[in-house]
């Protein structure tokens, strides 16, 4: 029977899904990718599952990916080292042009499948990156790390969700305006 799924935040792209592995819950750290199990749970969210083992050597380079993810989305790296981890991660896979009786098609190869998370979740990225790199996120709250792809209308939504992150933003300026007065 699979385990459900801890985070707060699930069913973003793929690439901010694996960097909100990382999470904050009631003021302490938690990371899924801990262990095997926790890295099974995302590769089941993920789809990912059925095409790739939750071992060791796969859950070291997931956490690769997320590093150089992180550091790619919050700037802790300059761009161009940012860049270089996430390119050293897209190093390990290819995209193979096929012709099946459905019609053309692409297929990802990798040397070594242990990659194959890691180099999904970055390629992923590249496709944010194509499409729309200014709805890209982090959440504005000071106490949340996740991360989010704005789909609004107006491009102007600033909380991972508005249910955790607004409310606690706007209940906390109302509590500083009626402390003020």
């Amino acid at each position: 029977m699979p385990v459900a799924d801890p985070r707060p935040l699930i069913g973003e792209p793929i690439s901010l899904d694996l960097l909100n592995t990382r999470w904050i819950h009631e003021g302490e750290p938690r990371d899924l990718l801990a262990d095997a199990d926790g890295l099974r749970i995302w590769l089941e969210g993920n789809g990912l599952a059925d095409r790739f083992t939750a071992d060791g050597a796969t859950l070291m380079h997931t956490r690769a990916a997320r590093d150089a993810l992180v550091a790619l989305a919050d700037g802790t790296d300059s761009a161009a080292a940012a860049a270089a981890r996430v390119d050293e991660v897209l190093a390990h896979g290819r995209i193979r042009a096929t012709l099946t009786s459905q019609g053309p098609g692409e297929e990802a190869e990798f040397a070594d499948p242990a990659w194959g998370p890691a180099w999904t979740a970055a390629h992923g990225h590249l496709a944010l990156l194509r499409t729309a790199p200014d709805r890209i996120r982090a959440c504005a709250h000071e106490a949340c790390v996740l991360h989010f792809f704005d789909t609004s209308r107006s491009g102007t939504r600033r909380w991972c969700s508005m249910a955790l992150c607004g409310n606690r933003t706007k209940a906390s300026r109302h509590y500083a305006k009626t402390r003020e007065s």
